[in-house]
Formats: C-alpha cells, structure tokens, sequence
C-alpha cells in the first residue's frame, strides 16, 4: 500500500530546544495513526507541519496535496450558517456534497443553523462535515474531542469510526486520552523528548471493547511507555 506521510530525519527547534528531534514517519493511505505523548512533546506541532501550518526545521516532509485539518474548537466562522461554514471555499456547486456531509455527521436538519445556536458536539460535527466534504487523502486531528463532555465525546468517538471506515483517508489523531487512541487507531505511537519512544500495531477486533484483557493490557503498556501508573487509574 502507498504511503500518505513520509517524514525523514524531521527537526523543529524553539529556542535552544529540539521539539522534534529527527523524527521518521510513514503513514499508510487508509490507516489510522494515534500520537501519544505528555503536553510539550511535539504531538501537535508535528501535526502542524503535516498540516503545513508550521514549517519543518529540517528534514524531508511528504504529504498529499488534499489534508484537512479538525481542531479542539470547531472554528466555524459565526456570520456563516452551518451549511456555509461547511462548503466555505468551494462555491454554490459544492451545495449538494456539504448538505451530504451534513447528512453524514447527523445534522442535516442544521443546515441553516448559526454556529451559536449549536451545542459543542453539534459544532464539531460540523467542522468535521467541513473537513470531509473536501474528500481529504490525508485528515489531522488535533485533539478534537477534548473540549467536549464525556457523553458527547463518546458519540464523537463512534462517529469518527465510522466515517473514517467509510472514506478511508490517512488519519493522524492528536490525543492525551490513551483509550482513545486505541479505540479508533490502527496503530499506536507514543512521543517523548521530540521521537518516538513507541509504535504498535493495534491488533484488536472491531468495534472494540474496553473491558477486553488484550485491549486492558495494550493500555497498560502504553500508560508505562508515557510514564503513568496504569494502577493508579489515570490517563495523561
């Protein structure tokens, strides 16, 4: 299978400190790679680069030409009505795939919502529709379900399954909460000290239970590799 990402010997530097210090990645077309790490490892400005938004410090980064980036805040623009923000950039003609991706996301009765009348998962749903509607071969998350309650961001989590099993774009998800990762990912990597200290394959059936011994001992492990007591019953 070709790949979606390739990076080589990726640097960024902030002041006299390496954020990402020689990092290799590839990315499979179709896959789902989960980034793990503490706050300040380099997970959402390796993201970022992918994204184009920050330039690399050096190294060789290769992407495809259609990314779509999903935030922790839904960045909808608030003078557009939900179908607008969704087709922002595209024209009357893109009118019937953004009410689809509306459709897709569960609000196709809010096409002529404003972003203010929306809850917090209505709003992301719709940055998400955005995202989609674009046909991306490579879709970056950053976190975005971090701002959301516990209830929504359990739903948010099966929507992202369900419609990633449908496009199959390359995802790369941003993530603090480890069984996060290993519910969507098909693979796994942990970030320390700007490389990567971790990378596993999840090799679980779908969908995938929580309680299961595999899935309970994969979080162990990577509570371990992040440096957290699975015991002690947190999650970085």
């Amino acid at each position: 299978m070709s790949l979606a990402v390739r990076t080589r010997g990726l640097r960024k530097v902030f002041g006299d400190r390496a954020v990402l210090d020689g990092v290799d990645l590839d990315v499979r077309r179709g896959e789902f790679l989960a980034l793990l790490g503490a706050s300040g490892t380099g997970k959402t400005t390796l993201l970022r680069i992918l994204a184009g938004l920050d330039a690399a410090g050096g190294g060789s980064v290769l992407v495809p030409p259609v990314r779509t980036v999903v935030f922790q805040e839904p960045r909808l623009v608030p003078s557009k009505r939900a179908l607008a923000n969704v087709i922002i950039g595209q024209g009357r003609a893109a009118r019937a795939k953004g009410l689809a991706a509306l459709a897709e996301v569960g609000l196709s009765s809010h096409a002529d919502a404003w972003p203010a009348t929306l809850s917090g998962g209505e709003a992301q749903r719709v940055a998400l529709a955005r995202a989609l509607v674009r046909e991306p071969e490579l879709l970056l998350l950053d976190e975005p379900f971090a701002a959301l309650d516990a209830l929504t961001r359990l739903h948010m989590q099966d929507l992202i399954a369900e419609l990633c099993a449908r496009h199959r774009p390359a995802v790369v998800l941003v993530t603090h909460d480890v069984e996060e990762a290993i519910l969507l990912a098909d693979r796994i990597a942990v970030l320390r000290e700007g490389t990567f200290v971790t990378d596993v394959r999840v090799g679980l059936d779908r969908p995938r239970d929580r309680t299961d011994p595999d899935f309970v001992e994969l979080r162990r492990r990577l509570l371990a590799d992040l440096g957290v007591d699975a015991h002690a019953g947190a999650t970085p």
